[in-house]
């Protein structure tokens, strides 16, 4: 059987401050949109945190209206958060989280058709007989990518599941099999908590797949905290916690004697680094070092393929690293370098926005 993991950063959707040339265009976005998002919760508004509201709804673009932003919409479902005055001056009248009803929602554009039709062309040609996925809107829309796929000479999956994660921007983590491969079991870590609170930022959920030869397949599909928005010492902090958790998770499983257990997902740090040394400190092989694994070169899986972009992963518990047949990277679906020409792609890529996503798709094949 194929085991394959690949971020398809959205199949149909996507917030449009996420869907720009660049996740830096849509950086300050992010970060202003959460950071509102934790003013609203308190549950006292202080004069301090109502200019702070002011500042934000300013530079966020909701000074005029509501939905006056091309990249998030101020939502007052019952209540009233604030009044616009004639003047040009905004009055926050909520005095705490319970006076009114709503929130900051971002808006949503759609992804580009043929940049899709090139995710699909990526899973084609992988034509792994159960794929992790991450960053997907939701089940439908992952169950409608698969109907897509005759489209580019590929076959549909039968069975497909996303569990709705802790991120509000629509990037779940999700599963998709063949038939035959039956998704026995499911759960989802997104109420995990430790001292600090929440754990993880999407979810770690796993899966048990049934394979045709009878065998059970553990996979325990990730989506890290990013590096890209906030503080990096908070986010470094925060993967720590993540790895630490999947750690325990996975030494659990092992100890209740489950042998054939996957760790596999977008881990948004290379698995070496310090954040992530919860991880590199198990008994889980990383595919990429087995010596039946094709390289084509490149380490990393992000981007350009850099040594310092290898973040994302299949690590394998010792009984399956003993199965693998075979494993390798499927990078044609990446632009590669500023003009496209770092590496082979698809030649239906003619751009940027037309790549299938910035990360290269994972594979093992294991005799299971």
């Amino acid at each position: 059987m194929k085991l394959a993991t690949y971020n398809v950063e959205n199949l149909f959707q996507r917030a449009h401050a996420l869907n720009l040339a660049t996740w830096h265009d849509g950086k300050d976005i992010l970060e202003k949109f959460s950071e509102l998002n934790g003013v609203f919760n308190k549950a006292t508004y202080s004069a301090v945190d109502k200019a702070k509201i002011v500042q934000l709804v300013t530079a966020l673009g909701l000074a005029q209206k509501d939905d006056g932003s091309d990249f998030v919409i101020l939502r007052q479902n019952k209540g009233k958060l604030l009044t616009r005055h004639q003047n040009g001056t905004i009055e926050v009248v909520a005095g705490g989280r319970s006076d009114w009803v709503g929130w900051l929602d971002l808006k949503i554009t759609d992804v580009d058709e043929v940049a899709t039709r090139n995710t699909a062309r990526v899973v084609k040609d992988v034509d792994a007989d159960v794929l992790a996925v991450c960053e997907v809107e939701n089940r439908a829309a992952l169950l409608r990518f698969s109907q897509l796929l005759p489209a580019v000479q590929g076959h549909p999956y039968a069975h497909a599941m996303v569990i709705d994660g802790n991120d509000e921007r629509g990037i779940d983590c999700g599963i998709m099999t063949r038939a035959g491969y039956t998704i026995d079991w499911m759960q989802s870590h997104v109420d995990d908590k430790d001292g600090e609170g929440e754990i993880f930022s999407r979810d770690c959920a796993e899966y048990v797949i049934r394979t045709p030869a009878g065998n059970e397949l553990f996979v325990l599909v990730n989506h890290l905290k990013s590096k890209g928005f906030g503080k990096q010492d908070d986010n470094d902090r925060k993967r720590k916690r993540q790895a630490a958790r999947i750690k325990k998770i996975y030494e659990g499983l092992s100890q209740a004697g489950f042998a054939n257990v996957a760790v596999v997902g977008d881990f948004n740090d290379v698995v070496t680094n310090p954040p992530l040394a919860a991880l590199h400190d198990t008994d889980l092989r990383d595919i990429s070092t087995h010596p039946s694994f094709v390289s084509d070169g490149r380490a990393g899986t992000f981007a350009n393929g850099n040594a310092s972009e290898k973040i994302d992963y299949i690590l394998l518990s010792p009984a399956l690293y003993a199965r693998v047949q075979s494993g390798g990277v499927e990078r044609r679906g990446v632009w590669g370098g500023a003009d496209g020409k770092l590496f082979p792609h698809y030649p239906q890529i003619k751009k940027a926005g037309e790549a299938a996503s910035d990360h290269a798709a994972l594979f093992a094949q294991l005799d299971l």
